[in-house]
């Protein structure tokens, strides 16, 4: 079992806080093996196996924990210690009102509670009624590429080699600790996929359009990076001979993001210091999902270099938007409490560089400026803009 040790540290800090710790992120992105290595860390730090209970509600085994009920009869069972208990409880959105449950055992134990799930019951509006002010979101996302490098320690591959795989291949952690060809790989990421659509949209949604589903699905992918709204998604399907309506086209856009698929950044007026609610960006969990689906292109890694980036900062704690600095565009304002920086991103400066430096240049504050590029030779300073290689910014200090 390969550690995680930025999300170990994480939940060290939160250990023993009075909170719900809420593990959520895209399904197979490594939850169940972050819960099995906080398992091993409380063992080690003295806590007794039996005073840790760990259950996974997808397992034949807790398939008759049907309800929120059940749920608490079973843990509240086996806590027959008069001792602290650390609940590590996996899948929970398995389990109809798991979170009242939760909620009574927070408050009716002495516990520590850990929970995982894959798909929008993690964020409903039941959690926001029973765990109001007693829960921390932890995101999970798949691996980082200082963890694909950890993952690949006894690669002979060189750093920038590792780096091309990684673009290739995605972070999903069993692709990653396999030594799979492209097209296996994508076919595991592929059934990855089928099964969030399957379980936690199509099914729980009740589609019957799966047809129209999926055309949004891939435009969606095929316009990673770019700017465009539900307006925009039925008028394309209205030119293909096609109907679909902006609110399903809204809902369809929300069930993904609730499902962890996409992620949705908002576009952020530099000028105005606000929010903007139209034309925003999408970006996937992980970037093989564009490429098991659409298939891979060595040209599609150009647009994939922002999915990349985003979610680096999205590890990093920052609230990540698009900047809109009157007429220009900065590819990412990532804000943490009073830090900001900005970024660029591009494949090849050299033919790029006059632009995107320029839209940097613009910005006229006093916060750190990136151009983040595949070019091996562009590395430097241009008017207190850095421009850095995506390996180095990937991997700081």
């Amino acid at each position: 079992m390969i550690r995680r040790p930025y999300y170990m540290d994480v939940l060290k800090t939160y250990r023993d806080v009075p909170l719900v710790k809420i593990l959520a992120g895209v399904r197979r992105c490594g939850k169940s093996t972050i819960l099995a290595m906080l398992r091993e860390d409380l063992t080690e730090s003295g806590i007794a196996p039996e005073c840790i209970i760990t259950r996974c509600y997808t397992s034949e085994e807790f398939s008759d924990c049907q309800t929120d009920k059940d749920m608490y009869q079973d843990i509240k069972g086996s806590m027959t210690k008069n001792s602290r208990y650390y609940l590590l409880l996996d899948e929970v959105q398995e389990v109809a009102g798991w979170e009242k449950a939760v909620n009574s055992l927070l408050e009716n134990g002495n516990t520590d509670i850990y929970v995982t799930g894959s798909n929008s019951k993690l964020m409903s509006s039941e959690i926001s009624t029973y765990l109001t002010g007693r829960y921390l979101s932890i995101p999970i996302y798949t691996l980082s590429f200082a963890e694909y490098l950890e993952f690949k320690k006894t690669s002979f591959l060189g750093t920038k080699e590792l780096l091309n795989e990684y673009l290739r291949m995605g972070g999903f952690p069993i692709v990653a600790l396999g030594n799979f060809d492209r097209h296996s790989a994508y076919q595991i990421v592929e059934g990855i996929y089928t099964s969030v659509v399957t379980n936690d949209i199509v099914r729980r949604h009740n589609i019957t359009s799966y047809d129209l589903f999926n055309r949004v699905v891939k435009y969606v992918i095929e316009n990673v990076g770019k700017t465009f709204s539900a307006n925009a998604i039925a008028k394309f399907l209205k030119s293909q001979g096609r109907s679909l309506s902006v609110e399903a086209v809204y809902n369809y856009l929300e069930w993904l993001e609730k499902a962890f698929v996409i992620y949705r950044c908002q576009r952020y007026d530099i000028q105005g210091k606000s929010v903007l609610k139209t034309q925003e960006k999408f970006y996937l969990a992980d970037a093989s999902l564009k490429y098991c689906i659409m298939g891979f292109n060595p040209k599609s890694i150009a647009a994939m270099l922002e999915n990349v980036v985003y979610f680096e900062l999205r590890r990093r704690g920052y609230e990540v938007y698009i900047g809109k600095n009157g007429t220009r565009e900065i590819d990412f304002v990532a804000v943490r409490q009073d830090e900001r920086i900005y970024v660029q991103v591009c494949r090849n400066l050299p033919e790029e560089s006059d632009r995107e430096v320029a839209n940097l240049l613009e910005v006229r504050d006093h916060y750190p400026k990136y151009v983040v590029t595949l070019d091996e030779l562009a590395a430097g300073n241009i008017d207190g803009v850095r421009i850095v290689h995506l390996a180095d910014f990937l991997l700081p200090g």
